[in-house]
């Protein structure tokens, strides 16, 4: 008897050390608009701060044999909560030269001397 009862307790002190599962954030705030010739707005917030908005418009320019091509330039930024429990804000814009960010928790490149 006295070993089920330990069991027992030993079954509940493993269950109640186990890690409870948090809850996922709840969009609150949902928009995406595509126009025809292929630029969006792209918007959404959860209810722990985390924000994305970006914006990719369609433009052409002349590619490395001179020919003419559409890309999609996009512009934005995003918010989350990081590691420290702050809100950080990163913004970038990709084209055709690359990906760009920037924000606090991106190290900077040091300048050239």
């Amino acid at each position: 008897m006295k070993s089920i009862i330990l069991i027992a307790v030993a079954f509940l002190a493993i269950a109640a050390a186990a890690p409870v599962e948090k809850e996922p954030p709840k969009v609150v705030y949902y928009v995406f608009e595509k126009e025809p010739e292929g630029s969006y707005v792209f918007k959404y917030e959860t209810d722990d701060g985390t924000k994305r908005e970006e914006t990719g418009v369609v433009r052409e320019t002349l590619d490395e044999d001179n020919k003419l091509q559409r890309v999609v330039v996009v512009s934005g930024s995003y918010t989350f909560v990081n590691n420290e429990g702050e809100l950080d804000t990163i913004k970038y814009f990709a084209d055709e030269s690359g990906y760009h960010a920037d924000g606090k928790s991106i190290p900077k490149v040091p300048a050239r001397r």
